[in-house]
């Protein structure tokens, strides 16, 4: 495992962690027995971050984490999200009762007095521009409450705005394969003002995985079946709003140009570690053989400059027109 410096936070984290949003629900059929020996042997092969939020199977996914942190004696980070049990979910609700009441909800779900880090969890892009929403957070810092917090966006806009508040250290973006309008811009601002990037959907929602197929059948509780078309988050958190036949098609292109020795997934990960600017990537697992799998892309050999380049004519004929402009 390689570990990398998460902004200012004085933390070093493994380049491949864990995303812990499967574990909680919306993906499928789950199991406890099943998740808990994914996070034990996620540990086991160095990785020390895991991100959550409170609505991961409404809290469920912070109170494993809680059990792993009891059963294991070393050192790890959790983050997670909030805001996102707002309903609506408007701006306005972004207020200090809320806030502080989802901040409480998690210390309660983690069995912590402090919070490690703590991030908006993609909220409407207006919030973006009401410095009292992070004055709050730095008030809940300043408690003792949280230890650091960050944002999680839809939009690389919002992640260029987001880092204008002093105090936010990270950003988590969807950045992968078929999303790579982040590395255009915001990563150079990231690298100058030392936030970290955490990329969430490193595999697109199992897209990237080279498992699917136009036969494959998704349960009626995974969002994949779901929210295809955004009915009830954004349409970027599935598939990274790419149609399904069209990604399927562009992972046939990719599929040509995997240098041996690898896997799909292998590949797509080790991708996103060939930009600095990442601090890690964090690919879900529901079972230990994904962790597997996942973590051993953090010790393949570089990709060849070459092979660089033809991933981004694929993506530049058969993915931007559809994905760079809405986020």
């Amino acid at each position: 495992m390689q570990y990398r410096k998460l902004g200012r936070t004085g933390w070093k984290v493994s380049s491949i962690s864990f995303g812990a949003w499967a574990i909680g629900g919306t993906w499928g059929t789950v199991d406890d027995r099943d998740s808990m020996s994914a996070l034990h042997a996620a540990l086991d092969h160095g990785v020390n971050f895991f991100d959550t939020a409170d609505v991961y199977g409404d809290g469920h996914s912070e109170q494993l984490l809680a059990k792993l942190r009891k059963q294991h004696s070393g050192t790890f980070y959790i983050a997670t999200k909030l805001g996102r049990r707002s309903n609506p979910h408007v701006a306005g609700s972004y207020n200090r009762e809320n806030i502080t009441a989802y901040i409480e909800r998690s210390l309660r779900n983690l069995e912590t007095d402090s919070l490690d880090l703590v991030q908006l969890h993609c909220p409407p892009t207006e919030v973006y521009y009401m410095p009292e929403v992070f004055g709050i957070l730095d008030d809940l810092t300043q408690a003792g409450k949280i230890k650091h917090y960050g944002v999680s966006v839809e939009k690389v806009e919002e992640a260029l705005k987001a880092i204008e508040y002093p105090n936010v250290k990270t950003v988590q973006i969807i950045f992968n394969i078929f999303r790579q309008r982040p590395a255009e811009l915001f990563f150079k601002e990231a690298i100058r003002r030392k936030i970290g990037i955490l990329a969430r959907l490193p595999l697109s929602s199992g897209m990237l995985s080279g498992k699917l197929t136009s036969a494959t059948r998704f349960e009626s509780d995974d969002h994949r079946a779901f929210n295809r078309n955004g009915e009830s988050f954004d349409k970027g958190e599935t598939f990274s709003g790419l149609d399904y036949e069209t990604g399927l098609k562009a992972v046939e292109s990719l599929r040509e140009i995997i240098p041996n020795g690898m896997t799909m997934p292998e590949f797509a990960l080790r991708w996103i570690l060939m930009f600095p600017a990442v601090t890690c990537a964090i690919p879900g697992a529901k079972r230990p053989e994904q962790v597997m799998e996942n973590v051993h892309a953090a010790d393949l050999p570089e990709i060849k400059k070459t092979v660089m380049k033809k991933v981004e004519a694929i993506y530049n004929e058969q993915v931007k027109p559809h994905v760079q402009h809405y986020w």
